[in-house]
């Protein structure tokens, strides 16, 4: 899971979409980019997205990047044009007290696989952001920052933050005193705020040390910690 296919090469300027173009080349007809959205959220779900491009320019996402670069309105835009285009898409939902059950890594690894083995087409390669995900019977890269250098990755990216984005925003309406609608669950000062005034809310992921803190739990060995300010 660490390199390119033999005689597979990506130039400095290839653009967005130039690994899936060399892998492409050397026979790898399908290739699926894998991301996760709210790994590092206190509250809400942890999602998944895996996704195919189509190989020919219909699959080009026009304004595709990143997902954490791009405005509210441009993923949204982005997401439209993603699931049209995509050759193969899939999403996964890993609940709260699944993820405090298995522990956020292990979560996020699983919900990774989940959403490749959704997919309707097999990939024949895989790129993930970050770090490898082992298990899927087919080679793969883990790339770092791949959000930001391989269209798959970036498509995938969009598909996940946007679908928890919307059930964040559900969310808000059933909890309005945490305003998930605002930080999505992460933990920013306001969210912080609020956790110290009405305690944790069914969604909260107790493997947080700030959600167990705000509850009167103690700490256990396998308590997260606390997620960065956003």
């Amino acid at each position: 899971m660490t390199t390119l296919p033999r005689g597979s090469t990506v130039r400095r300027d290839a653009g967005l979409y130039g690994y899936e173009r060399a892998l492409r080349r050397a026979g790898m007809a399908h290739v699926a980019g894998v991301d996760e959205a709210g790994r590092g959220a206190c509250a809400g779900p942890l999602v998944a997205a895996a996704v195919v491009l189509a190989p020919t320019k219909a699959g080009q996402v026009p304004g595709l990047a990143d997902s954490k670069l791009l405005t509210e309105r441009s993923r949204e835009r982005c997401y439209a044009q993603v699931v049209r285009r995509a050759l193969a898409w899939a999403v996964v939902v890993v609940p709260p007290d699944e993820c405090d059950r298995l522990g956020m890594h292990v979560a996020n690894i699983e919900a990774l696989r989940r959403a490749l083995a959704r997919l309707d087409v097999r990939p024949a390669y895989v790129l993930t952001d970050g770090f490898p995900v082992d298990g899927l019977e087919v080679p793969g890269l883990a790339m770092w920052k791949g959000d930001r250098v391989a269209a798959c990755i970036s498509a995938a990216s969009v598909v996940a933050k946007v679908t928890r984005d919307r059930m964040m925003a559900a969310e808000h309406e059933r909890w309005p005193a945490y305003d998930f609608a605002t930080h999505k669950g992460y933990c920013t000062a306001s969210h912080e705020a609020a956790l110290e005034q009405h305690g944790p809310c069914p969604i909260h992921r107790c493997c947080f040390v700030n959600v167990r803190r705000a509850a009167g739990i103690e700490a256990g060995p396998q308590t997260e910690l606390e997620g960065s300010l956003t």
